[in-house]
């Protein structure tokens, strides 16, 4: 028996620019890295008085798109801890500045990311 070499010729991708991606080869950052992002969460929350006056601490976590020009979309927090902190995570990351947007195969993509933003009082 004789076999004959077979060949897969691989279809060009569809690619779909509306899909979003959770995982990405190089993931969506804050331009600067963590540290800018922290520095500029410090300078832009205002921590809500009711939360102050109840002497609520914690951590808000927020879900949002990174598009691929770097605006973020679709912001809404996944778990809260009430008194206007929700809120307030919410206004900050709205008046974010254009993020570095994440990539696939070397092309700006759309990803879906969960950010944590820790309300604390500070000594």
């Amino acid at each position: 028996t004789v076999v004959e070499e077979i060949v897969f010729e691989e279809a060009p991708e569809e690619e779909n620019v509306d899909e979003i991606f959770t995982i990405v080869e190089e993931p969506a950052g804050f331009p600067g890295g963590l540290n800018a992002f922290y520095g500029f969460l410090r300078k832009q929350i205002k921590y809500p008085r009711q939360a102050q006056r109840m002497g609520i601490e914690g951590r808000v976590f927020v879900q949002f798109v990174v598009e691929r020009d770097g605006t973020l979309t679709d912001i809404q927090v996944v778990k809260g801890i009430g008194a206007g902190c929700d809120e307030e995570a919410v206004r900050v990351l709205k008046n974010s500045p254009k993020w570095k947007p994440g990539k696939q195969r070397g092309r700006p993509v759309r990803q879906k990311m969960i950010q944590n933003i820790l309300f604390k009082f500070s000594n």
